[in-house]
């Protein structure tokens, strides 16, 4: 978390939307934490998008749009890979932001099968809320087993491994 990865995601949909190309942008529902239907920045930057449940209905929402983008892909089922192939074979671009790994340092739903069998991989770092250095690792600052819990700052912090591991230990 707080790396850019939504803010990188706006700025590819921008360059599409100037190239003039068709884009579809999509979520899952269950992120509400900005707004209910925009993907939304940490620095509140935001783009209205399609909200749903599953991403088989990605397909058909999608039709013969040129650049399909997904956001926080992690809280997608594990048939997004599929999806996103599907979609790739008909000929549009797929670009996917999303954590690789959850609370636990633990890779997180469909992302290791996504980044797996991608193309081309950006991967963003945060800066350490306690060292300073890259972060890598997503510390969950409040109690709860859950996979998935939705939140930001109040959440999460952004660590690196070695505090991210400290803390762990510490918990």
């Amino acid at each position: 978390m707080f790396s850019g990865k939504t803010e990188e995601l706006l700025r590819r949909i921008r360059r599409a939307t100037i190239a003039n190309k068709s884009v579809k942008i999509f979520k899952p529902t269950i992120d509400k934490r900005y707004h209910e239907t925009n993907i939304t920045s940490h620095d509140k930057n935001a783009i209205t998008a399609i909200t749903t449940n599953h991403s088989s209905e990605i397909i058909s929402l999608a039709g013969d749009t040129e650049v399909i983008a997904i956001d926080e892909a992690q809280f997608f089922d594990a048939q997004l890979p599929d999806v996103c192939e599907q979609l790739a074979l008909k000929g549009s671009r797929v670009i996917i932001a999303g954590l690789d790994l959850d609370f636990k340092g633990q890779p997180f739903g469909p992302m290791p099968q996504l980044l797996a069998t991608s193309e081309y991989i950006t991967k963003l770092h945060a800066i350490c809320v306690v060292c300073g250095n890259i972060a890598s690792r997503s510390y969950r600052k409040v109690a709860s087993k859950d996979t998935v819990v939705i939140g930001e700052k109040d959440v999460y912090e952004a660590r690196c491994r070695n505090c991210f591991e400290k803390g762990m230990t510490q918990s």
